[in-house]
């Protein structure tokens, strides 16, 4: 748990992440809803529907904070692309391809880093949490 004194636990957040990643389409599905609802302002979600009257399905998940920007991609079928990007006012200056679970330990350390400059990070750290 993540309060307004403590530091947030990167270790935590990592095992939290995971824990839905048994299923890679539902666990994009739960990490889009986690993210969405908790930092709306830096997540952005495309779905598209499976064929004519399928369901909407999670294509790309974007987690955009100030100095990183981290990308999952659903490959239809074929697993996920995960992309982890290093930004300076708003210019790319890294970016790379990395495999599922190094990209959630970025996003854990990327969002436990938010959440010591931000009260509202902080908070939604905490639900990502739960």
């Amino acid at each position: 748990m993540v309060s307004e004194r403590t530091e947030p636990d990167v270790d935590a957040l990592a095992a939290a992440l995971r824990a839905d990643a048994g299923d890679l389409g539902e666990f994009a599905e739960l990490l889009a809803h986690k993210l969405e609802s908790a930092l709306p302002r830096h997540t952005s979600v495309q779905r598209r529907r499976s064929g004519i009257l399928g369901p909407k399905r999670v294509r790309r998940i974007a987690i955009t904070l100030q100095t990183e920007r981290l990308e999952l991609m659903a490959l239809d079928g074929r697993g996920v692309e995960a992309q982890y990007a290093k930004v300076s006012g708003g210019i790319v200056l890294k970016h790379e391809t990395v495999g599922l679970d190094e990209w959630v330990v970025r996003l854990s350390a990327a969002l436990a880093d938010e959440a010591r400059r931000s009260d509202e990070a902080r908070r939604a750290l905490g639900e990502l949490l739960i």
